[in-house]
């Protein structure tokens, strides 16, 4: 994915105060609640073992993200920042939630790899989108600081994405596997994409409708 910050490409214009410190706070609670999704499966039981360095990478990068985005929080009289930082509205929150250790149910030696195809195939590239989103309705003289976050925080979520997908391109090595996966995106991805978009965290599209490319890689 390639983000241009710089570019206002939105029909609804530039982001008003109250609309970015609300995606500001989404996209905190969003990030935070990776940190710990990815540093709980890096020391879960069933997660491969390859999988493992990559996640507790991920994880710090994904605490370092949320410290990021609570610095874009405004600092004004009267807004209370912390209650600021909440999941956005919709689906999100219980789809993350039931990334959870231990929320599939039973121990098919399956868990970790339904994780990871949550993570690549789901999570990162519907954020990923919704950051680009962000990107065309920032402008560079009044949004410098958050353009400037925005860039990093796409840089981390696109190496992880392309890392997460290789790992995959490994553990899915028979079609049935394959199947598998594809049926796991689907049943988790599903809610999110029936809801629309969200502020906050924007699905990428329908489930039938065309793809969005970028050089994070596709979403599924």
């Amino acid at each position: 994915m390639e983000a241009d910050p710089g570019s206002v490409n939105d029909e609804r214009g530039a982001l008003r105060l109250e609309e970015a410190a609300a995606r500001h706070g989404a996209y905190r609670w969003v990030e935070r609640r990776l940190f710990e999704l990815t540093g709980s499966w890096a020391a879960a039981p069933g997660l491969p073992d390859e999988a493992r360095p990559l996640l507790f990478e991920a994880s710090a990068a994904h605490a370092w993200h949320a410290e990021l985005w609570e610095a874009r929080l405004p600092v004004l009289a009267g807004v209370d920042r912390t209650a600021l930082t909440r999941p956005p509205e919709g689906e999100v929150g219980p789809m993350l939630e039931s990334l959870e250790p231990g929320a599939f149910g039973g121990d098919d030696g399956t868990a970790g790899r339904r994780f990871l195809v949550g993570l690549a195939r789901v999570v990162l590239p519907l954020l990923l989108v919704s950051y680009r989103r962000l990107g065309q309705r920032l402008v560079p003289v009044a949004d410098g600081p958050a353009i400037r976050a925005l860039t990093l925080v796409v840089r981390d979520d696109e190496e992880e994405l392309r890392a997460a997908e290789g790992l995959l391109d490994g553990l899915l090595g028979d079609p049935e596997a394959v199947q598998q996966a594809a049926e796991w995106t689907r049943a988790l991805g599903d809610a999110v994409w029936r809801a629309g978009e969200e502020d906050g965290f924007l699905p990428a599209r329908r489930p039938n409708a065309p793809r969005e490319r970028g050089g994070g890689g596709g979403t599924p």
